[in-house]
């Protein structure tokens, strides 16, 4: 009996000996196995060695972009914050030495420069083969009365309905759902910007934005506009949110005229301002500033476009704004009635402007520019300033991969199209 006891004594012994045996094994390997990962990779090793840094992608895009401005002249800095436009269905050689002679950060498509499919890609391919840096190439593809692709005459794009027929659905899925059918169509030329959404609060009663607007109400106007650019901006083309601080309630077309609007701040607060404060804490990049008068919030009728108050000090202030501002377009009567070139320049960036779209003159713009840097009334670290925006935007989204001509009225538009019209 003694003998069955003691075997079964020393077998235990044996059993946890051997046990103790494969843990020390088994952790002498472990340790090898991770020793060996830190050398292959020490930037996961626990040793906090100063030489040792991990960069962010945010970082190492600043460092670039940081670079690369520091490269530029002041002619090319300048030449980053103009966004052109030009009346041609070609590149000709008038617009080729403009483009490399100013080297402009954009090019705005107007009705005149569409005409053929193949004259559009290939206009816009010229344009970008000329450029050192990735050209914003942009237009007013907003649906109902403002969609430029469907002055093409041999395609057939898709008709696009108004924002106020989108707003009347009330369906966010729908507007992200529009977002992508217009960048897809927008992809199919090369076009990488589309001046919209429009977050005008519109006044049914009395402006003249009217279809183009979502609707009356700041809070159908917010989710719509934003689901809208998330639909722009997943399928790579960037949206400019307009036209800040509201043009909703204007009666006059500014192309010819100043609007005034007689509200309070604290009125543009309660409504027209909602869908800009929300979609700059969703994180828009480029809002466009409209030419309209607010005699109420600036002491005089300084267009929103020029005026300080209102860009920095409502828009970057006040709401916390850090992303690029673009002037609505300077040919525009609202602001050449009343002031020159050198001062719609001079005030714009001043008051805050980082792009100006749509000089009326390319070499006057740069003369006019570069004179008040001289003269002290603009800095050179205002004209840095913007132009590192502007890098730091192109970097992030630029260039794009083009789309089949295909993606042009295709049935699977059409068939959001239909949903929104209900039909």
């Amino acid at each position: 009996m003694r003998k069955k006891v003691t075997r079964r004594v020393w077998f235990r012994y044996l059993l946890i000996l051997l046990l103790f045996f494969l843990l020390i094994v088994c952790l002498f390997f472990v340790n090898k196995d991770k020793g060996d990962f830190e050398k292959e990779n020490p930037s996961s090793s626990t040793n906090t060695n100063k030489n040792v840094s991990l960069e962010s992608p945010e970082s190492i895009r600043d460092k670039e972009v940081e670079k690369l401005l520091n490269s530029l002249t002041l002619e090319e800095k300048i030449g980053q914050m103009l966004f052109i436009s030009y009346e041609t269905y070609s590149l000709d050689d008038h617009l080729k030495e403009i483009v490399e002679t100013y080297k402009p950060g954009g090019f705005a498509l107007e009705k005149a420069n569409f005409n053929t499919y193949e004259e559009l890609v290939t206009l816009i391919d010229d344009l970008q083969s000329l450029a050192d840096i990735p050209m914003f190439i942009g237009t007013d593809q907003e649906g109902g009365t403002v969609q430029r692709l469907k002055y093409l005459k041999d395609v057939n794009a898709s008709e696009i309905p108004s924002m106020e027929d989108l707003g009347n659905t009330e369906d966010v899925d729908l507007a992200y759902d529009l977002g992508k059918v217009l960048a897809e169509e927008l992809l199919a030329v090369g076009i990488n910007m589309d001046f919209a959404p429009c977050l005008d609060v519109v006044d049914k009663k009395t402006a003249y934005i009217g279809s183009r607007s979502f609707g009356d109400d700041p809070a159908l106007v917010t989710k719509m506009g934003e689901s809208l650019a998330k639909g722009l901006l997943d399928n790579h083309v960037i949206p400019v949110y307009k036209h800040f601080p509201g043009h909703g309630a204007t009666t006059v077309n500014s192309h010819y005229d100043l609007p005034v609007i007689y509200k309070s701040k604290e009125e543009l607060y309660e409504k027209d301002l909602i869908p800009f404060q929300e979609a700059v804490k969703d994180g828009a990049e480029i809002i466009m500033v409209g030419h309209l008068a607010l005699p109420n919030v600036v002491p005089d009728n300084t267009p929103a476009s020029l005026s300080k108050e209102v860009i920095t000090g409502i828009l970057r202030e006040e709401m916390g704004y850090d992303g690029i501002v673009i002037t609505d377009a300077l040919n525009m009567g609202a602001i050449t009635k009343n002031y020159t070139e050198k001062e719609i320049y001079e005030l714009a960036i001043n008051a805050g402007v980082d792009i100006l779209l749509m000089p009326k003159n390319v070499d006057k713009a740069v003369e006019y520019i570069k004179e008040s840097i001289e003269e002290g009334t603009i800095t050179e670290e205002q004209i840095n300033q913007s132009v590192r925006r502007i890098l730091t935007l192109k970097s992030k989204y630029l260039p794009v991969q083009k789309l089949p001509k295909e993606q042009l009225g295709s049935d699977s538009h059409l068939s959001v199209i239909r949903q929104i019209l209900g039909e």
